[in-house]
């Protein structure tokens, strides 16, 4: 069962060696991994060419967006799971896509997600915030709830039913696209209890209060499209219910 690996670039020299390495450990031996680059102006190119015969496909060319580049790294895809990792993340451990796979393997599964955290962006051991998945509920998304994105991997089949990512709405592109894959159409998901990425932190969409504010919009707009009932009142409720992340950190850190 192949899995494909879609990094997006755009001037990412700082961290995408750190992605790159994290997919050539991975244990499991049947990885496609696809960088589309919409045509970076540093180091970015220089570092795929030096990678070059470890990246199953590569382009660079300027695009619409992060998700419009996904959109064209899922139509080169030929892996039969796809997943998506940032290129300022990394895989968790040698072992994340093989522990993947393994959960495919049960037919009745269309997706898998699990565990992130968010770490320094310097000084990836140090640990900011903990996002912790729970076993999967389709109403869970009646209060906001969403599995973290960079944890969620699904059967490139479904794609062509249900289609890509919808680049207008901007930073709630994941946040619609899984809503639609795992509320409105009801696929199969399964929980994986592990820890699955690490993103360095600086996300776009919490830079400041007016930033927050247009993607609360979008998630709202996201969640009347896949009919989540009262979505103004779950629009206000998703960045809230997100306060248990630092809990979880702080618990974790005071066991330790």
């Amino acid at each position: 069962m192949k899995v494909t690996l879609l990094t997006v670039t755009h001037n990412s020299e700082s961290h995408l060696e750190d992605c790159i390495n994290s997919v050539m450990s991975q244990t499991y031996p049947d990885i496609e991994h696809i960088i589309i680059d919409a045509a970076s102006t540093d180091g970015t190119l220089d570092i795929i060419q030096r990678y070059n015969s470890h990246i199953a496909q590569w382009q660079s060319e300027k695009d619409k967006g992060m998700y419009d580049a996904i959109n064209k790294g899922m139509a080169l895809a030929t892996g039969s799971i796809i997943g998506i990792l940032n290129s300022d993340d990394k895989l968790a451990s040698a072992d994340v896509v093989e522990a993947i796979v393994e959960c495919f393997q049960d037919q009745q599964v269309d997706a898998v997600y699990g565990d992130l955290v968010y770490v320094d962006k310097l000084d990836t051991s140090r640990i900011l915030r903990y996002w912790k998945g729970f076993n999967y509920k389709r109403y869970r998304f009646n209060y906001g709830w969403m599995p973290a994105h960079p944890t969620f991997y699904i059967r490139t089949s479904l794609i062509a039913d249900l289609g890509g990512y919808e680049s207008h709405y901007y930073t709630a592109a994941d946040y619609e696209f899984m809503a639609r894959y795992l509320y409105r159409f009801r696929i199969c998901a399964k929980y994986l209890p592990k820890l699955i990425v690490k993103m360095r932190d600086g996300g776009q969409s919490n830079k400041n209060i007016a930033i927050r504010l247009r993607a609360n919009r979008r998630d709202y707009l996201a969640m009347k499209k896949n009919k989540i009932p009262f979505p103004f009142a779950v629009s206000i409720l998703k960045p809230i219910i997100k306060l248990h992340q630092y809990y979880y950190t702080f618990f974790r850190k005071s066991i330790k």
